[in-house]
């Protein structure tokens, strides 16, 4: 016993300092998922400023687990590329094809910027999305013309989107949230997609629920979403260190779908080995995740708020 207590201090860093090690590592390579495309923002200033929504908001929390958010963006993205015009948009304006990540990057960028940045930053991502969708249109293969700014295409990738984070979240972090906490989640969000031009955009689970099913008759699994859904699935890991996670996150968000969407696309053959693997894949993963992420988006957001307070 007493030889554990008179350990010089250096050997008791070592622990410490391999600790620290792995943990920069995988935040490093966590973060390079997410992070590298799009303006850079400043989440740590300034000091009190709530952003649009604030701590105790609902998005804070549904947002701040990477593993939900990830999975549940893959999910977001196979889901919108249904809609014949939402993907017609991004087949001739994107560099989704040659830049898979750079795409995922962007979203998670104005995703984490719009709920957890300063007010300033926020408003400013929401104007340069704006701008950018004014310069999207064109005629789908269907003949019909598509405009990215069109109020109706706005409200169905914003459905998606939301939708699949909420699946994401109750699968992975809370699968208990109250039917009212996740009303008040969709109530948030929808402020983000009005702002940017979005209309009758549900803002309860039933309403979100009710939408889905109503916009199914509008959507197709044509060539270019089979050819999406492969480049999605088969996009190469940032590195070696993250190609395991990455397929995991893949078919997570796969797993994610509604049944009528893995059908759609083709990836229903193997839905329940997919979902045998990844559901204790991810719940594996997540927590390893959670530990490295300590100086997070969410956590960083949160000390600039309360910074106002300690300087009072």
């Amino acid at each position: 016993m007493s030889d554990q207590t008179t350990q010089p201090d250096s050997s008791r860093s070592l622990p410490h300092r391999f600790t620290h090690r792995l943990r920069s590592k995988l935040a490093a390579g966590v973060t390079h998922l997410t992070s590298g495309s799009g303006p850079m923002l400043d989440y740590s200033s300034p000091p009190g400023d709530p952003g649009l929504f604030g701590p105790d908001s609902m998005c804070w929390k549904v947002h701040a687990d990477f593993t939900s958010m990830m999975t549940g963006g893959i999910s977001a993205l196979l889901l919108q590329a249904l809609h014949p015009l939402a993907l017609a948009g991004v087949w001739d304006h994107s560099t989704f094809r040659t830049d898979t990540l750079g795409r995922l990057r962007r979203t998670a960028t104005f995703v984490a910027g719009t709920t957890y940045g300063n007010r300033h930053d926020a408003l400013a991502l929401i104007e340069r999305v704006k701008r950018i969708h004014l310069g999207v249109s064109g005629v789908a293969p269907d003949g019909r013309l598509y405009r990215a700014s069109e109020a109706g295409l706005l409200t169905w990738v914003h459905v998606a989107e939301v939708s699949s984070f909420m699946t994401a979240h109750l699968r992975y972090v809370n699968p208990l949230l109250p039917v009212a906490a996740q009303d008040q989640y969709f109530a948030e969000t929808a402020r983000i997609a009005e702002m940017l031009g979005a209309s009758n955009i549900p803002r309860s689970r039933a309403g979100i629920d009710a939408y889905l099913q109503a916009m199914r008759p509008e959507l197709v699994a044509s060539e270019r979403t089979r050819e999406v859904v492969r480049i999605l699935l088969s996009a190469p890991a940032p590195s070696v260190l993250m190609r395991p996670a990455g397929a995991l996150m893949l078919n997570a968000g796969v797993d994610l779908l509604p049944d009528w969407a893995q059908v759609m696309l083709g990836l229903d053959r193997y839905a329940a080995l997919r979902r045998a693997l990844t559901r204790p894949g991810v719940r594996l993963v997540a927590p390893v995740i959670r530990w490295a992420l300590v100086n997070g988006v969410s956590k960083r957001a949160r000390r600039r708020v309360a910074a106002a307070h300690e300087q009072d």
